[in-house]
């Protein structure tokens, strides 16, 4: 099978017929093509979007509003098809596609579609100088979107829907290693009557089509989910050529547990937030702090509950692990197993490969758990990305907070205590963009999503999209 771009509202092969095998990560082997697209691919896209955009930024917002309505309704009528292709293209659990991957891609269509039609600008009397000030919100014109391999249509949907929702029309780029879901996307926006040119999907590496949409000088913003050394060069390309710039990177997220949090529910919940997706997700948590009081109790406990996880076929409705995207990443993450004693820390769990029968040749993980004594540790300060948690002891409420914050990084937190005064003095403190509190990944659609320091600059979701994907434009009446 062979993947297409989709420019113009139909589905064309790359100009140069150049393509990328693409690899299904429970078998490990070729399963379709996708399009390694050129500059003359971008072109193409990009003329596309430019000529929609004039009409498609003059399109009522209850029109908008109506097809992006359509694009979630027809997202979770295919829902079985959809799941079944992300579980196939990145090699997560069925299961987890079924109920949130695919349910989440309607969510950001509908969510933004209700959004528009309720997102308003300002207005200042500027009393005593009998003149009124008020601001347009427009669309920017053609955007570029690239996202990536771990959560494939879920984080698409959540760059493109805004986009479009603004008035803008869309260059976008779906990871090289996940492209399936992308492409049936097009399907469904043709039949829920997207007009031809507002989005544009072209497929091919981060190093040739990513990087043409970076450096092209019409594409006046990028919305970018990725890794931080990509997301640093693209500030480095975009930001001599003034481009509005959302990046949302890596993580090395604390989870912070104090001994006064209700035990069993913070048990199960550090369970799910250490190795959901297999751990390749930018927010889970990869670093545990326990209090020392409770410290021998939880590892004990944490071990047990993990060793009852199963690693297996992704289309077995029994696994909680599937397979892991692709062959390189999972010899990068086997590479801190490998060498987590020169690193400072013990293997107390897993680590091993796991062989699948009838899927002997899938890049199968078991979780690991590794104890390590000293947060600088390279285990605790990079991203490994993949089904692979440390944890450590600590002794008080300053010396956790410290470690939270020693790290390049600045995603999210999650903390567990029942101490308000404590939730509260740990809250503001730490230096990460979202706060979980006896809670993880418990998200609602209309609040700012984002990191500091190396996990990102600007923030997505809500309004805060909105505000991204258009120009504010200030109109100053004078009267008498």
């Amino acid at each position: 099978m062979k993947i297409k771009n989709y420019i113009n509202g139909e589905f064309v092969n790359p100009i140069l017929d150049n393509w990328i095998d693409n690899y299904n990560p429970s078998n490990g082997e070729i399963y379709s093509q996708i399009p390694n697209s050129s500059d003359i691919d971008l072109k193409n896209a990009f003329k596309a979007a430019k000529n929609a955009f004039p009409k498609w930024s003059e399109t009522t917002l209850e029109k908008r509003s109506q097809i992006l309505s359509n694009i979630a309704h027809l997202i979770t009528e295919k829902l079985p098809e959809l799941a079944a292709a992300e579980a196939k293209d990145n090699g997560k659990p069925l299961e987890l596609a079924k109920s949130i991957d695919i349910p989440r891609a309607a969510a950001n269509f509908q969510f933004f579609a209700n959004a528009i039609t309720q997102f308003a600008s300002e207005t200042h009397d500027s009393v005593g100088l009998n003149a009124i000030n008020f601001t347009l919100r427009q669309p920017i014109g053609v955007v570029g979107c690239i996202s990536p391999w771990n959560l494939p249509l879920y984080l698409f949907t959540w760059k493109i829907a805004p986009a479009i929702a603004a008035g803008n029309c869309v260059v976008a780029k779906p990871s090289e290693i996940t492209p399936m879901t992308a492409f049936l996307l097009g399907e469904i926006l043709n039949e829920a009557g997207l007009p031809k040119g507002v989005l544009n999907i072209v497929h091919g590496s981060g190093k040739t089509i990513g990087q043409a949409i970076v450096a092209h000088s019409e594409i006046k913003a990028i919305s970018f989910t990725g890794g931080t050394q990509t997301g640093a060069h693209i500030a480095k390309v975009a930001a001599p050529m003034f481009k509005k710039l959302s990046l949302e990177l890596g993580g090395k997220n604390p989870a912070i547990i104090f001994a006064d949090c209700n035990y069993d529910e913070m048990l199960e919940a550090t369970v799910r937030s250490s190795f959901a997706n297999q751990g390749q997700i930018c927010l889970c948590g990869s670093r545990i702090f326990i209090e020392a009081s409770i410290y021998q109790k939880f590892k004990t406990d944490f071990i047990t509950a993990v060793s009852k996880l199963k690693v297996g076929n992704p289309f077995d409705s029994t696994s909680d692990l599937g397979a892991l995207v692709s062959k390189p990443h999972l010899e990068k993450v086997r590479s801190y197993i490998d060498n987590a004693a020169q690193y400072g820390g013990k293997v107390i769990f897993g680590g091993n490969l796991v062989s699948i029968h009838n899927f002997e040749s899938g890049y199968y993980l078991e979780p690991t758990i590794i104890e390590v004594k000293d947060n600088s540790c390279v285990l605790n300060q990079e991203e490994i990305f993949g089904p692979v948690v440390t944890i450590m002891p600590f002794n008080n409420e300053n010396e956790v907070l410290a470690m939270a914050n020693d790290s390049s990084y600045g995603l999210s937190a999650t903390l567990w205590t029942n101490d308000l005064k404590k939730t509260m003095r740990i809250s503001k403190q730490i230096h990460t963009g979202i706060v979980w509190v006896n809670t993880w990944l418990l998200r609602d659609l209309r609040t700012p999503f984002g990191g500091v320091k190396n996990s990102g600059v600007g923030r997505e979701g809500g309004l805060e999209a909105l505000r991204f994907f258009t120009e504010p434009k200030n109109i100053c009446i004078k009267y008498n």
